[in-house]
C-alpha cells in the first residue's frame, strides 16, 4: 500500500507544469475569472460561521448520492455471510474471510488492497486436555467439575472449530484452595475486603462477576492481593435483562454460556513480545519471562449455572451490602472455603492453555486523494471474533464493507476525495488489540506526519435505544453537524433526524443543550492512534438505554450465542440502526476527507478542557489542608487553559478569513488543525505507563474500557491518602500538574498565527 501511495504523492502543480504554454494560458484566463467571481462571492459570506461556509465544506451533492448509496439490505447481507464460521484470530478461517474481503475491496474500486501480516504471541486452550474447575473433597476427589463447552445454539451444531470458553493469556496451572468471593473485582472491592472487613485473599482463588470494568484489571487486582487463581463468571444481574428469555427465545444469555476475552494487561504494547516495534522477521523478541503485562496465575470463565454451584455453599461473613449480590439464588457469602459440611472443601483449577507464535493478517485498502494524497482519514475495525462475532465485530466488518462498497461507486462514477481515505480490517483486537498497533508501529512515523483522522468501527450495535458517540473534542461539532443530517431510524422519530432522538434520549450532562458525547478510554483499536500518536479519534455505535438497562454490556457477549440470528431477530431486524451507524461512521469519513478546511473545531477543545480541570478541582476539595502544606496549586493549569481557549477563538477568526484560493494558507491552516491532537501527546508517556502518552486522555487505570480526563493528575490522586509517604504522593501530584499546564501551553502555541 505505502509504495502506491507514495507514487500517488506527486504533487498537483508538478503534474500540471507538464502541460504545454497553450494550456497554461488558458488556465490563467479561466482561473482570473473564477477568482473575480470567487472574491464577490467572498464578500457574501465571510461573516458566517464556518459549518455554514460551503466553499469550506465537502461537496454537498456527492456527500448526499454517497450517503443515499448505502443500503441496510447490504449489510444485512454482509452480516450472514461474515458469520458462517468462526473466524479465531491465527486460524485459516479468520486468514480465508481476509482473502475474501481483500478480493471484494478491490472489486468495489479500491485502488490498492493488500494484505499485511505480522508474527504475534497468541494463546489457545488445550484441545487435548481441556480447561475446567472442580470442587475437589478432602480426599482429592472431585465432586463437581464445570462444564467444557457452551451447548450450541440451534442450526450451529455441526460446526467446527469452537474455540471452548477460556481467558486468553492466562497462565497455565492447578492450583487449588478456598474460595473468596470478591464481586466484580475492582480495586474498591479488594480495598473493601481488606480494610473494612479484614479478609485476606493471598494463597486464595478468587471468584469474581463480569461487569463494571475490563476483565484484566480483575485479574491484576486479584494478583496483587495475593490470589493464586481467578474465577470470572457473568452473573445474570449483569449478563441478563429483566423479562426477557435466554437465547433462543430471547436474547438473553443462557446458564451455560460464558464470555471469553483476553486478560493481558500491556497497556497500549500490542504484540507481548515487541511492544514498541512491528511483529516483523527482523524484529528482536522478548521471551515469555521477560515480558511485564502478562498475568502469572490461572484464569477461566464459566457460566452462571456453574457459578451457582461453586457459590451456593460458601461460608464467611455475608454482603457488605445489596451491591456485591446477583441474581443466583445464593446468598453470596463472601468465605473463604465453604461452610457445613462443606466446610473442608476446596476448589481447584484446571489450565492448559498455551501461548504459541501466530500469523495474523490485516487488510489495508486505499483509496487516493485527488488534492492532497498525503493527508489521511482512516476507518477501521477488526475482523477476527472468539466464536461467529454475530455482534462484536461483524455487526460492525458489515458496515465498513458497505462504506468501502459506497465509496468504490463514487469512485466508478470518476469522483476522488480530497484526502486519501485507508480502510482496515484489523486481526487479532480480541488477543489485546495487536493487528492495528502492529500496523501503526510499522508505519509510525508516517502516520505522525500524515494522519489527519481515525474512525473506529468495531460493534455497530450493541443495543437498540440510541446512538453511542465517543470522540476527540474537536469531532464534537462535525458530529452534531452530521447528526442533523441523517434521518433517525428510531420509532416514534419519524421524519425527525438522528441528531434529533439522541439528543432526547441521551442528552449531556455537562454540555447544554447538545446530546451526551463520551471519553475515549480504550479497549478497541482506535488506541494505539488516539493514546499514542495523537491522531484525533472517535467512534459511534447504537446502545442499549444506560439508565434502565442495568446489565453490562449486551448479554451474550462474547458467546457462542453471538450469531447472525440474534441480530436480525432480536436487535435490528430492518437493519436500520445500522444503516444509521454506516452514515455516520461513513459521513464522518467523507467530511474529513473531503472537506476544503478540515472539521475540526478547537473551540470546542477548549471548552472541555475547562470542563475537565473542574473535574480534576473538585477532587482537590477535600484536601486543602494537603495542597496548602506542599504548596499545591491548579491556577497554572486554569491559567493555561484561558490561554488556549483565547488561541483557539483567535485561530477560527483566522479561519473565517481564510482565502480559500491560496492552496498555502488552506494547507497551512489544516496543519494546525491536524497536529493539534498530536501537541497534547508527551513522547515520555504517562507514569508506568509508556504507550499511553496522551495527556488529556487515557484508560482508566482500574478500568481499562473507561477514559479518564488528565490521567497524569487522576492516577497520582487516587486513594492518596492511602499512601504511606505523602509527602511523595503529593509531590507527583504537584509534578503531574505541572506537565499538564505546560502541555495545554504548549497546545496554545500550535494555534497561533504562522510567522
Amino acid at each position: 500500500m505505502w509504495t502506491s501511495l507514495q507514487a500517488a504523492h506527486e504533487p498537483t502543480f508538478l503534474r500540471s507544469s507538464r502541460c504545454g504554454s497553450r494550456s497554461r494560458f488558458w488556465t490563467l484566463a479561466v482561473g482570473a475569472a473564477v477568482g473575480i467571481f470567487l472574491l464577490g462571492f467572498l464578500i457574501g459570506w465571510m461573516s458566517k460561521p464556518w459549518d455554514q461556509l460551503p466553499a469550506m465544506g465537502s461537496n454537498e451533492k456527492t456527500k448526499k448520492s454517497f450517503m443515499m448509496e448505502m443500503k441496510a439490505e447490504n449489510i444485512k447481507q454482509f452480516l450472514y455471510n461474515f458469520t458462517r464460521r468462526p473466524h479465531l484470530a491465527g486460524t485459516q478461517e479468520n486468514l480465508r474471510l481476509a482473502e475474501q474481503i481483500q478480493a471484494q475491496w478491490k472489486e468495489f474500486g479500491l485502488d490498492s488492497v493488500q494484505l499485511a501480516p505480522y508474527e504475534v504471541l497468541l494463546s489457545y486452550p488445550n484441545g487435548t486436555n481441556p480447561n475446567y474447575i472442580s470442587i475437589i473433597d478432602e480426599q482429592g476427589h472431585e465432586i463437581f467439575n464445570t462444564s467444557l463447552f457452551e451447548p450450541p445454539p440451534p442450526g450451529y451444531e455441526d460446526i467446527q472449530d469452537i474455540v471452548p470458553p477460556y481467558n486468553s493469556f492466562s497462565a497455565q496451572g492447578t492450583p487449588e484452595g478456598d474460595l473468596v468471593y470478591v464481586n466484580y473485582g475492582s480495586i474498591e472491592d479488594f480495598h473493601r475486603l481488606e480494610r473494612e472487613m479484614g479478609i485476606n485473599c493471598s494463597g486464595k482463588i478468587v471468584i469474581a462477576r463480569y461487569g463494571k470494568i475490563f476483565r484484566g484489571n480483575k485479574v491484576r487486582n486479584a494478583e496483587q492481593a495475593g490470589a493464586k487463581g481467578v474465577i470470572l463468571y457473568s452473573d445474570p444481574a449483569d449478563s441478563c435483562a429483566p423479562g426477557v428469555d435466554p437465547y433462543p427465545q430471547g436474547w438473553n444469555l443462557p446458564g451455560g454460556g460464558a464470555q471469553r476475552g483476553n486478560v493481558i494487561f500491556l497497556n497500549g504494547a500490542g504484540d507481548a513480545l515487541t511492544p514498541g516495534y512491528p511483529a516483523k522477521d527482523y524484529t528482536y523478541r522478548y521471551d515469555d519471562s521477560e515480558v511485564v503485562g502478562i498475568l502469572k496465575i490461572p484464569v477461566h470463565p464459566i457460566g452462571y449455572h456453574d457459578a451457582e454451584q461453586l457459590l451456593r455453599d460458601m461460608g464467611g461473613p455475608a454482603p457488605p451490602d445489596d451491591s456485591w449480590k446477583g441474581n443466583l439464588s445464593v446468598p453470596y457469602n463472601i468465605g473463604p472455603g465453604f461452610k457445613g459440611t462443606a466446610s473442608k472443601r476446596k476448589v481447584k483449577m484446571h489450565i492448559h492453555s498455551f501461548k504459541k507464535m501466530a500469523k495474523i493478517y490485516n487488510v489495508i485498502g486505499t483509496l487516493r486523494g485527488a488534492t492532497e494524497p498525503d493527508r489521511y482519514v482512516i476507518l477501521g475495525g477488526h475482523r477476527d471474533s472468539w466464536v461467529f462475532g454475530g455482534i462484536d465485530p461483524q455487526s460492525g466488518a458489515a458496515v465498513v464493507h458497505e462504506i468501502v462498497r459506497s465509496f468504490g461507486k463514487l469512485k466508478q462514477q470518476g469522483w476522488r476525495p480530497r484526502r486519501t481515505v485507508i480502510f482496515a480490517s484489523w486481526d487479532a483486537e480480541e488477543f489485546g488489540l495487536i493487528g492495528s498497533t502492529e500496523w501503526a508501529e510499522e508505519h509510525v512515523k508516517i502516520l505522525q506526519e500524515r494522519g489527519v483522522a481515525y474512525i473506529n468501527a468495531d460493534s455497530s450495535i450493541e443495543g437498540n435505544y440510541t446512538l453511542r458517540v465517543e470522540c476527540t473534542p474537536l469531532m464534537y461539532s462535525l458530529v452534531y453537524n452530521l447528526t442533523k443530517e441523517i434521518s433517525s431510524p428510531d420509532k416514534g422519530f419519524e421524519g425527525k433526524s438522528l441528531y434529533e432522538s439522541w439528543y432526547e434520549k441521551s442528552p449531556s450532562t455537562e454540555h447544554k443543550d447538545v446530546p451526551s458525547i463520551g471519553k475515549l478510554g480504550s479497549g478497541n483499536d482506535f488506541e494505539v492512534f488516539f493514546q499514542r500518536l495523537g491522531v484525533a479519534s472517535g467512534r459511534a455505535r447504537y446502545t442499549k438505554n444506560w439508565k434502565v438497562d442495568r446489565y453490562s454490556s449486551y448479554p451474550v457477549y462474547h458467546s457462542v450465542y453471538e450469531t447472525y440470528e440474534i441480530v436480525e431477530r432480536f436487535y435490528d431486524p430492518t437493519f436500520k440502526n445500522h444503516l444509521a451507524v454506516a452514515q455516520v461512521r461513513g459521513g464522518l469519513v467523507f467530511e474529513m476527507a473531503d472537506s476544503l478546511v478540515i472539521p475540526f473545531d478547537c473551540r470546542d477543545y477548549a471548552k472541555a478542557l475547562k470542563s475537565y480541570i473542574q473535574v480534576i478541582n473538585n477532587m482537590t476539595l477535600k484536601h486543602q489542608t494537603a495542597l496548602a502544606t506542599y504548596s499545591i496549586s491548579l491556577d497554572p493549569l486554569f491559567s493555561a487553559a484561558n490561554n488556549f481557549s483565547k488561541a483557539a477563538d483567535d485561530f477560527h477568526q483566522r479561519l473565517l478569513k481564510l482565502d480559500t484560493n491560496n492552496p498555502i494558507a488552506v494547507r497551512s491552516l489544516n496543519d494546525q488543525l491536524m497536529f493539534l491532537e498530536r501537541a497534547f501527546i508527551d513522547p515520555l508517556g504517562l507514569p508506568d505507563r509508556p504507550f499511553y502518552r496522551h495527556i488529556i486522555f487515557a484508560p482508566n487505570s482500574h478500568n481499562k474500557y473507561a477514559g479518564v480526563s488528565f490521567p497524569g493528575i487522576y492516577d497520582a490522586m487516587f486513594d492518596i491518602a492511602s499512601k504511606a509517604d505523602q509527602r511523595k504522593a503529593w509531590r507527583e501530584v504537584k509534578r503531574q500538574i505541572s506537565i499538564a499546564a505546560f502541555t495545554v501551553a504548549a497546545a496554545a502555541e500550535t494555534l497561533k498565527e504562522t510567522a
